[in-house]
């Protein structure tokens, strides 16, 4: 992992108990099978581990103490004491409030209710696990970006290009110059029209989506101002990203493409994005949203027989 991303992920203090799990998920996928080790068996039981001294968690997990150091450092904490008492405030965290009741793996046989209660948990877990690990200082020099942006050009593919619509219709009903572009030959084509100013922005879970990167590449050589929204910090979206934020990788069934969870993230990232320039710029936000509302109310007005 590049020295960006741990700057991503760490702050001037350790996080809180309540977002280790949330820090666990997402840095696995790019932490050593060792390490990963480590992370798994103090969010898969943050009681146990913090009863162990840095030699018995290494002897539980097979490593080695210098590699649970390594992991303490990398969740955010200075040392491995420190991570041992955000261990035990979760654990009486969890000991305290309501277990859940359900688990977000979705068997082929079960009853439409079963898969309702499983996804409504499971998508809170994840819009949780976002809003633990999004940077709001990263958010706001986003926001700060787009708000006073000339033109703001949105890049994504498949599910993330839905997200992408989302968010260019929320920017242009504030009066804002927005374009989303799923085409990836006239989001390139679009990219090199940016300069310094403007704002492009490319939504991608993977972070490796040629098709989003490359638009975002170019933007970035025109000096446009560049933001990923993605669940892979570490991803080669981030080398052309000025502002990196990241949505919550949640973990899928057979039955849950990755899209749908993905979805839900992103959503909640953009959804924190546009609030915040809708803040920013609330003078001419506001009229201009009035406006639209306006113009389309005869539409939503019930026809008479």
């Amino acid at each position: 992992m590049t020295s960006d991303v741990k700057e991503i992920f760490s702050g001037d203090s350790p996080p809180a108990p309540a977002a280790l799990a949330a820090k666990v998920r997402t840095l696995a996928p790019s932490m050593t099978r060792s390490m990963q080790l480590v992370a798994e068996a103090v969010a898969g039981d943050p009681a146990g581990c913090a009863a162990l001294t840095v030699t018995g968690l290494a002897e539980r997990t097979g490593t080695s103490e210098a590699t649970v150091v390594r992991t303490a450092r990398l969740l955010g904490y200075p040392g491995y004491r420190d991570l041992r008492l955000a261990l035990a405030g979760l654990a009486a965290h969890q000991e305290s409030g309501r277990a859940p009741a359900v688990t977000a793996d979705i068997a082929v046989d079960d009853p439409i209710a079963d898969v309702v209660a499983k996804l409504a948990y499971d998508e809170q877990q994840t819009l949780a696990d976002t809003a633990a690990g999004l940077d709001t200082v990263q958010l706001g020099a986003a926001v700060a970006a787009a708000s006073t942006a000339r033109r703001i050009d949105i890049y994504g593919v498949g599910a993330s290009s839905l997200v992408g619509q989302d968010l260019a219709q929320k920017l242009l009903r504030i009066g804002l110059i927005a374009h989303a572009h799923m085409d990836p030959h006239l989001a390139v084509t679009n990219a090199v029209q940016l300069r310094s100013g403007d704002v492009a922005i490319a939504i991608t879970h993977s972070g490796s989506t040629g098709d989003v990167i490359e638009p975002l590449r170019v933007a970035f050589d025109r000096g446009a101002t560049t933001i990923a929204i993605t669940g892979r910090p570490d991803g080669p979206v981030s080398q052309y990203a000025d502002h990196v934020l990241t949505t919550s990788t949640a973990r899928e069934s057979e039955l849950r493409p990755a899209a749908m969870s993905s979805r839900t993230s992103q959503l909640l990232v953009v959804d924190c994005l546009f609030i915040g320039v809708a803040q920013r710029t609330y003078e001419t936000a506001a009229p201009a949203l009035s406006a639209s509302y306006e113009a389309l109310a005869h539409r939503h007005t019930p026809r008479t027989r």
